[in-house]
């Protein structure tokens, strides 16, 4: 029935024209390419080849401004900063587009540079390329905000590069009510803001689950924004020491809730990227040992995403391990 619903099959009226082939699956699961979507393949390979005009013509589909997952698709492409800044420079008439993908581009890159370790691992020469990127991208995302006041994307970005440069919460507020004027329901920012709101980064325990919590129940039932309660719990998982932190029967019951009235209801909208969400929820639902773990992953027909597994060792096979105990 899915299948019908939502454009998984081969072929038939019900197909999606513009889904990938699954690849030949390993342990019964796949890392998902280009969103499983032809047309940000094609994205993808034209900025991959550093050819501009192609990237622009592919990206008619597709409206950057809001859309958060083919944006992170060319801010996830390494090499973009090797040709864009002269898109930047070069194209005045796509100015802003090419400033908001440079952007874009430069915080991922100077994470990148950065790493995933602990502050006191990362070594002086790490701190400032990643600072004198993140400085490069504030400056165009500012630009790019200037240029387009309707879009929504550098706003996002610009929470994740003033967290990088804890600039502090009152900075983070300014830039996290900027992007709800625009969007009040928009996953993505709330999202980055449960990341602000984690101990690690000067929050409080349970601060971020109460604001997961107060967000989901503003949106309307199937909106994707109950992702925001799945994420609050695996960033509580995170941070604690003790990995079964999860399986209580209140927290299985909460999530389970909680994924039929977003991701699992007749409501919710399979749009492009729909993988995330349900990537998410798999991991919160698996790491409380709930049963409706099963029900999300057979939707997902072995489709994994990097985020957010990258929080555990070997990520696709944390993936697969779970999908199989379910």
């Amino acid at each position: 029935m899915f299948g019908k619903l939502f454009g998984r099959g081969e072929g038939g009226p019900g197909a999606d024209p513009h889904a990938l082939p699954a690849p030949r699956r390993k342990n019964g699961t796949y890392a998902l390419r280009a969103l499983g979507d032809t047309r940000v393949l094609a994205v993808v390979e034209a900025a991959d080849a550093g050819d501009w005009e192609a990237v622009r013509t592919a990206l008619a589909p597709f409206d950057l401004g809001r859309d958060h997952h083919v944006l992170g698709q060319l801010a996830d492409l390494d090499g973009v900063q090797d040709w864009i800044g002269r898109a930047v420079e070069e194209d005045e008439e796509h100015r802003a587009l090419a400033l908001l993908i440079s952007g874009a581009r430069h915080v991922n890159w100077g994470w990148e540079a950065r790493t995933s370790a602990r502050a006191a691992d990362v070594t002086r020469e790490q701190w400032q390329i990643f600072h004198e990127r993140l400085r490069v991208a504030e400056r165009q995302l500012f630009e790019a905000a200037e240029l387009r006041p309707d879009w929504i994307t550098p706003w996002r970005r610009l929470l994740t590069s003033a967290r990088g440069m804890s600039l502090g919460s009152p900075v983070a507020e300014v830039r996290r009510d900027a992007a709800l004027r625009r969007d009040p329901l928009d996953l993505e920012v709330h999202l980055e803001w449960l990341s602000q709101l984690q101990p690690r980064w000067g929050g409080e325990p349970g601060e971020a689950l109460e604001y997961a919590r107060a967000a989901f129940a503003a949106a309307p039932d199937g909106h994707r924004l109950g992702c925001a309660v799945a994420m609050a719990y695996i960033e509580e998982w995170v941070e604690s020491d003790d990995s079964a932190c999860l399986q209580r029967p209140a927290v299985r019951a909460e999530l389970r809730q909680a994924a039929e009235r977003s991701i699992l209801h007749r409501a919710y909208e399979r749009r492009l990227g729909w993988q995330g969400d349900y990537n998410i929820f798999a991991m919160a639902l698996s790491l409380a040992g709930s049963s409706t773990a099963s029900n999300v992953f057979r939707e997902l027909e072995g489709a994994y995403t990097e985020w957010p597994w990258t929080y555990m060792s070997e990520p696709q096979k944390a993936y697969a391990r779970f999908r199989k105990a379910f």
